[in-house]
C-alpha cells in the first residue's frame, strides 16, 4: 500500500502521514527499490493509533514518546505499557468531565422552557435563580 491509500484509509492526508513519521509518532516506514513508501499492516497499525489517540487528545510527545521506545528494542515493554497507562486515565479524567458537561446540558434544554416562563412570570428572579452546581443533572 501506498501513503496515498494508507492516508485515505484513514481520513488523513498523505501530509500528516508523512509528518507523523517524520516526527517519529509512526516509526519509519520501509521503501522500496524506488524509494517510494511501502506501508504494512504493521504500519497501518501504528497509523491508526496514531489517529485515534490524535482525536482524543493524546499529545504528539506522547505519542512519539511511545514510538521511539518501539524502535529501542531490549526491555521497553513495561515503559510503553505505562504511558497507555498514563493516557487512559487522561483520557477517563476529560470522559467524566465530558459526561458531567453533557448532563448539564442536557439538563438546560430539558428545563429551557420552564425556566424561561418561570422567569417570566417573576416567580423567578436573578436573585433566587437556582444554583447549577447544587443541581443533579443526570436524568
Amino acid at each position: 500500500m501506498n501513503s496515498k491509500e494508507a492516508a485515505e484509509m484513514f481520513g488523513l492526508t498523505t501530509d500528516t502521514v508523512r509528518y507523523y513519521e517524520r516526527v517519529g509518532v509512526i516509526p519509519p516506514i520501509k521503501r522500496d527499490k524506488n524509494g517510494y513508501r511501502v506501508y504494512t499492516t504493521r504500519d497501518l497499525n501504528w497509523i491508526y493509533l496514531a489517529k485515534s489517540l490524535r482525536n482524543a487528545g493524546v499529545s504528539i510527545e506522547s505519542l512519539i514518546e511511545f514510538a521511539t521506545l518501539s524502535q529501542l528494542g531490549g526491555n521497553v515493554e513495561q515503559a510503553q505499557k505505562q504511558i497507555l497507562q498514563d493516557q487512559l486515565q487522561e483520557i477517563t479524567g476529560k470522559l467524566e468531565e465530558m459526561t458531567k458537561t453533557r448532563d448539564l446540558l442536557q439538563y438546560k434544554i430539558d428545563t429551557y422552557d420552564e425556566h424561561i416562563a418561570k422567569f417570566k412570570s417573576g416567580e423567578v428572579t436573578s436573585d433566587n435563580v437556582e444554583e447549577l452546581w447544587k443541581v443533579n443533572h443526570k436524568n
